[in-house]
């Protein structure tokens, strides 16, 4: 006898129900599979292209290292330079790439380069200016360019006894220079035009930076104006008066903007000014001949961790900076387990009237430049000096003026010797008269010391934005000003 099974409809509905539910499971699964493989597809992809455009930028500045070791032997042997260091036809090859280079002979003597370079489909263009040491700003302790070309300017340095206005490093003026009385220079003196009083080498022209070309509105980390239009607030402060302020997080907040206890100074400019005063942090005691306080500032580097490291930076400004307090005389740049590297470019002028140490002498750097603003006049320069007191002494910074360096109350009474150490750089006139006359009818001279930093010059130290030579490693050449480019 035979047994039959049947299977009703709603088993057989079961069954294809269950498999059903399984293939949505498997294609639910192979979605998933697939998305997380994408996911991380999409992840090695972007590895991989942020790693070829950083070895295409160090294949460019390799390009870069080649070319100054190009200029530097070809000069040194009375070579003609060389146009190009390979091409795009036949480039360079390196196992991380590939890099060629132009080389263009300017009017100064100096060489333009464009490096170029490619790391799998990621291309990189470095332009920069090398030339001969000696030959820029960085490599002076006081440069005055004459950019007006004014046949009238001297560069002078006068003076009696302990009086005397010293310098430490060489000396370039784009006319004339004239040392009176006992001031000194210990180093090279060179002029375009006619030198009294010392010996040096005339007749002799030097290269001012192109300022325009380093674009300096875009080349930056941090744009100050810009922060304060985004979460400016007005605050009253210990520092003196209220004043717009941003948060501490905000790698601005160093400055505060207009305070209104200081109209008597701010009232000429037409321009904002930012005063370079943290307000997150304390004055304290120090000790000086005079007296008086000391005000710590604590750079944030563009991660926003105040004080603690990423202390390399480009801010940039556009308005003035004054460095000028009523309650402390000198302000010192703190920092984390990093060196401070700061660079201050000033779309406007700049402002001290008091001083500005660093933490670490040895391997801190702070520099700032005064660049042109074409709306205004009056811009492109230092000032030196308090409105009130002329009582700046000391400032550990290298300074360039795009335009001049001028006093401001030097002369007066109550000045006191001023001590730059760095370099004291313009591209046109470095113009600092500081005699006066007491009411007894003596002239009593303030002291100008400058006693030069040769970090930059010989690559002991690489400021952001103003970079100097790559170590020295062109021998008597070195690379300065220079910025990445479209791919040409």
């Amino acid at each position: 006898m035979k047994t039959s099974i049947c299977f009703g409809k709603s088993a057989r509905s079961e069954r294809g129900g269950i498999l059903i539910g399984a293939v949505l499971v498997v294609f639910t699964l192979a979605a998933i599979a697939a998305s997380v493989f994408g996911v991380s597809a999409a992840r090695n992809r972007e590895a991989n292209r942020v790693g070829a455009e950083t070895r295409a930028l160090y294949l460019a500045d390799a390009g870069l290292s080649e070319a100054l070791l190009t200029v530097a032997q070809h000069m040194r042997e009375g070579k003609p330079v060389p146009a190009s260091i390979g091409s795009i036809d036949a480039p360079i090859v390196t196992r991380k790439g590939s890099f060629w280079c132009d080389i263009t002979e300017n009017v100064d003597g100096s060489f333009a380069v464009v490096s170029q370079a490619r790391a799998g489909t990621s291309d990189c263009a470095l332009e920069a200016r090398i030339q001969e040491f000696g030959a820029g700003v960085f490599d002076h302790a006081i440069f005055a360019g004459n950019s007006d070309n004014d046949p009238t300017y001297t560069l002078k340095l006068s003076g009696v006894g302990t009086e005397a206005d010293s310098v430490s490093g060489d000396i370039y003026s784009g006319n004339d220079v004239d040392i009176q009385d006992d001031a000194y220079v210990k180093g090279d003196i060179a002029a375009v035009g006619t030198i009294t009083g010392a010996a040096g080498s005339e007749g002799e022209s030097r290269t001012i930076p192109d300022i325009a070309a380093m674009a300096y509105e875009t080349n930056h980390d941090v744009d100050v104006a810009a922060s304060f239009a985004a979460s400016q607030s007005w605050k009253s402060d210990a520092l003196g008066g209220s004043a717009y302020q941003v948060p501490e997080t905000d790698p601005a907040h160093i400055f505060r903007k207009n305070p209104d206890d200081r109209p008597s100074e701010t009232s000429s400019t037409t321009k904002d000014d930012y005063f370079l005063e943290d307000p997150y942090e304390k004055v304290s005691n120090y000790s000086s001949a005079y007296g008086g306080y000391v005000h710590t500032v604590s750079l944030a580097g563009v991660n926003g961790e105040p004080g603690k490291g990423g202390n390399e930076v480009v801010y940039f400004i556009d308005g003035n900076v004054w460095v000028h307090n009523k309650s402390w005389l000198r302000m010192q740049f703190n920092r984390g387990s990093d060196p401070t590297k700061v660079t201050f470019i000033v779309k406007g002028n700049v402002y001290f009237s008091d001083d500005v140490t660093t933490f670490d002498p040895s391997s801190d750097g702070v520099a700032f430049v005064a660049i042109k603003d074409d709306k205004e006049q009056d811009s492109g320069n230092i000032y030196l000096g308090d409105p009130r007191f002329g009582t700046v002494e000391m400032l550990n910074t290298f300074l360039y003026a795009e335009n001049d360096f001028i006093d401001y109350n030097l002369d007066a009474k109550g000045s006191k010797d001023v001590t730059i150490t760095g370099t004291m750089t313009a591209g046109n006139r470095v113009a600092i008269e500081r005699d006066f006359v007491t009411s007894g009818g003596s002239t009593v001279h303030s002291q100008l010391t400058v006693d030069y930093d040769d970090r930059i010059s010989t690559g002991a130290l690489e400021m952001p934005g103003i970079s100097g030579s790559f170590g020295g490693s062109g021998d008597t050449y070195g690379i300065v000003l220079w910025r990445e480019v479209a791919l040409q």
